[in-house]
């Protein structure tokens, strides 16, 4: 029978623990930021199975794509749920990373997908490589699945390593595609800039993403797939209407809402990753004997590893008496001692007392 696989990064959605440093997003909005006089007259009906049409224009513009190429979907995962069950289901193959975003792989894991791993280390700072994604790509390939930034690193793929994979994968498996998991794309640190988005490479690549990360939007559950294959477009809607039917109106309202006022909601959030992330890094640097790290290109989180001097087991009890929480590295699929750390979440001033209490529990364990 088909199941779901259980992992523990679920505990995070059910436990609040004094300092949070696990969580992966930055701030929450409130409905309050995103309500006006207009919505009270909204209708509570179906929505349409594609989304609102003025939703999926705001992110077409911002994509450099039309409306008619993208998927309102509840939340990134429905998207690449789709994705996999629609491409890579009963045997076929699936190239994706590990690390990986646990949730993403269960989900090909769910549709019986089989799964070729490319390895990213700590050592090698996450850095994927077109010929260790091409190493693993077979004529039986159907989809390519990379994020960037990955979740848990925030490391980015460049633009011209993903292209390098695109030409892989016409030479090797033309019918695949390339989903690749923007999610994190726009939550650049302060003036830096945001990369391009991967769309421009060709029909063949797909691109996912939501407003749960970047915006602090999450509750909205609104996400997106974009495509310019009207034929993959058409199975997406197709089987989303055969999923859930349709997103909901009042969220996509209050989801347009946010595009309306984006550029002010961003600004303000890259400014704040900017001093959590100089935090971060000072934290690490001046703790640089028994923890290590890599800097994220964007995204609000970031891993670090104990280094040997600090007993694993001991640390995981002394975190928890001090009521700090971490990502398990485990979870993602990589060496017990990294933990993802995020930093985005708290305000800076709570940001440094979780800092400082992971101190203790650091110092305390070796």
């Amino acid at each position: 029978m088909a199941t779901f696989p259980r992992n523990e990064i679920m505990s995070l959605t059910a436990v609040q623990p004094r300092h949070d440093l696990g969580e992966s997003y930055g701030p929450d909005l409130h409905l309050a930021d995103l309500l006006t006089p207009e919505l009270e007259g909204l209708e509570l009906g179906y929505g349409t199975a594609a989304g609102d049409l003025r939703l999926r224009t705001a992110i077409a513009d911002r994509h450099g794509v039309r409306p008619e190429d993208v998927v309102v979907t509840v939340g990134g995962m429905h998207g690449i749920f789709l994705l996999a069950y629609l491409l890579a289901d009963a045997g076929r193959e699936v190239v994706t990373t590990s690390p990986l975003f646990p949730i993403t792989r269960n989900a090909f894991e769910t549709v019986g997908s089989t799964v070729r791993l490319v390895p990213l280390t700590f050592d090698e700072g996450y850095r994927l490589t077109a010929s260790a994604v091409r190493a693993q790509l077979t004529p039986e390939t159907r989809l390519v699945s990379l994020a960037t930034p990955q979740n848990p690193s925030g490391v980015a793929v460049p633009l011209d390593v993903l292209r390098e994979i695109v030409a892989a994968m016409e030479e090797v498996c033309p019918e695949a595609y390339l989903m690749v998991d923007e999610t994190y794309r726009t939550a650049a640190y302060g003036e830096e800039a945001v990369a391009e988005t991967a769309l421009v490479l060709g029909p063949r690549v797909v691109s996912v993403a939501s407003l749960s990360k970047c915006h602090g939007a999450a509750g909205l559950r609104i996400g997106w797939v974009i495509s310019t294959d009207a034929s993959l477009v058409e199975q997406l809607t197709t089987a989303k209407f055969s999923t859930v039917v349709s997103a909901s109106t009042v969220t996509e309202a209050l989801a347009l809402r946010v595009f309306e006022q984006e550029d002010r909601i961003l600004g303000v959030r890259r400014l704040w990753l900017k001093e959590n992330l100089s935090l971060t890094q000072d934290w690490v640097s001046e703790n640089s004997s028994l923890v290590e790290w890599v800097r994220p290109d964007a995204g609000a989180l970031c891993v670090i590893r104990l280094k040997a001097p600090v007993e694993l087991e001991r640390f995981r009890r002394e975190a928890a008496a001090v009521g700090v929480r971490l990502a398990d590295g485990d979870w993602f699929g990589d060496e017990a001692r990294v933990f993802r750390l995020g930093f985005g979440f708290l305000p800076t001033a709570d940001l440094k007392a979780a800092l400082d209490a992971l101190r203790k529990a650091v110092d305390a364990a070796h």
